[in-house]
């Protein structure tokens, strides 16, 4: 980027997704700071399709090659360039025509072309917590060697983020990462055993996707979270704490070797992290509702039930045990998910497969890239073999 007057051209790789949706109402906001320069999406042609004549970015990218005529031809009037399949988000991921990446595509997806963008010296914003899970080690070597920052999107861990801005210098005792409990706190296992997954959808107070939504409902996104703390802020995993905070005003806290705590405040809403990754280190105005202490509600807290959400047990597993596990238990959690989604398996079930998965595949305790995927790959075999389709 040349100049302080210049836009930033942003990359969203996910722009159909509900991270990359809301990420386009921040930049249509500030069109004067921000630009599209490349939009990607797996399958959602159409809404790629509207985006695209929105913004008139420099290229879109459908992971699905069977919609490329669909695409191509929609956006043949404008300037669009059309490409389609995994190579293709990589190779523009590699390209040198965007200033920063919004990294929002969703699960194991989103690794390859994090990556090559790191490799391509390209500032991210992290909405993809599954590539810092999968292959952290790998994920922040290169980021470091390239000197690429990564700026967290999700809400806990910008919150952490922001609570660090000046104070390189000063130790940090441990992280707390807050969780709403989601839309079945306090409940126990007689009851989500009739779970079915329209409950399962409706978040108290977070608008997100179905693949997040779920994850919040059994706890494993604040398991998917913890590991992604201990990548990006460079934590041992007993630094790692989870508190169960419903009215999820506090979005984390941090605190320090002195006893001080920090905490980043407001109300819910995933515009706020996704404008300050895309504007830092600047922060920019926005009409964003405000939380207001003259109707203050109680803030509470309270331990997470790890008897009834065992995920989160699992994942606290995989965060000190490290190697590839977090990997495997990532790969089974997407089956896990998908096939709940399609009601193949129940809610419980979920935690059971995910377990069994992680007792199955061999455990490698250094592993490289390669053996990343591959052990993804074993995972996920694995635990498709546990549904009885």
């Amino acid at each position: 980027m040349t100049g302080e007057n210049t836009q930033k051209r942003i990359a969203i790789f996910g722009s159909t997704g509900s991270i990359g949706k809301q990420a386009l109402e921040v930049i249509a906001s500030n069109s004067s700071l921000f630009s599209v320069e490349i939009l990607t999406a797996n399958s959602n042609a159409d809404l790629l399709i509207e985006q695209a004549l929105k913004f008139t970015p420099n290229l879109v990218v459908i992971g699905d090659e069977s919609k490329y005529l669909k695409v191509k031809e929609a956006l043949a009037s404008s300037h669009v360039k059309v490409f389609a399949g995994e190579k293709a988000l990589e190779e523009a991921a590699s390209m040198d025509c965007y200033d920063m990446m919004l990294a929002a595509i969703v699960g194991f997806a989103g690794l390859r072309p994090t990556l090559k963008a790191i490799e391509a010296g390209k500032p991210i914003a992290l909405a993809n917590k599954e590539t810092l899970v999968v292959a952290g080690d790998i994920i922040m070597q290169q980021a470091v060697g390239n000197r690429v920052p990564l700026i967290p999107v999700d809400s806990e861990h910008s919150a952490i983020f922001q609570c660090l801005v000046g104070e390189t210098r000063n130790r940090i005792e441990k992280v707390v990462l807050t969780a709403s409990g989601g839309p079945f706190l306090g409940k126990k296992p007689n009851f989500l055993v009739n779970v079915k997954r329209d409950h399962a959808l409706q978040h108290p107070n977070w608008t997100m996707g179905a693949k997040i939504s779920i994850d919040s409902a059994t706890l494993m996104n604040k398991g998917l979270e913890m590991i992604e703390a201990k990548w990006l802020f460079n934590l041992k995993p007993e630094q790692v704490q989870v508190v169960v905070h419903p009215q999820s005003i506090i979005h984390s806290m941090v605190v320090f070797e002195d006893g001080s705590m920090k905490a980043q405040m407001g109300l819910p809403d995933m515009k706020l992290p996704i404008q300050y990754a895309l504007a830092f280190p600047q922060r920019i105005p926005n009409a964003f509702p405000r939380y207001d202490f003259r109707k203050p509600n109680t803030l509470t807290f309270e331990e997470p039930d790890l008897k009834t959400f065992r995920n989160l047990s699992l994942a606290t597993e995989a965060l000190f045990k490290g190697g590839n596990l977090p990997c495997i238990m990532n790969a089974a959690n997407e089956i896990a998910v998908f096939a709940f989604l399609r009601n193949r398996i129940g809610f419980l079930d979920m935690t059971d497969l995910i377990q069994r998965t992680m007792e199955k595949v061999d455990f490698i305790p250094n592993p490289d890239l390669e053996q990343y995927f591959e052990s993804d790959a074993e995972a996920r075999n694995f635990a498709a073999s546990l549904i009885h389709l």
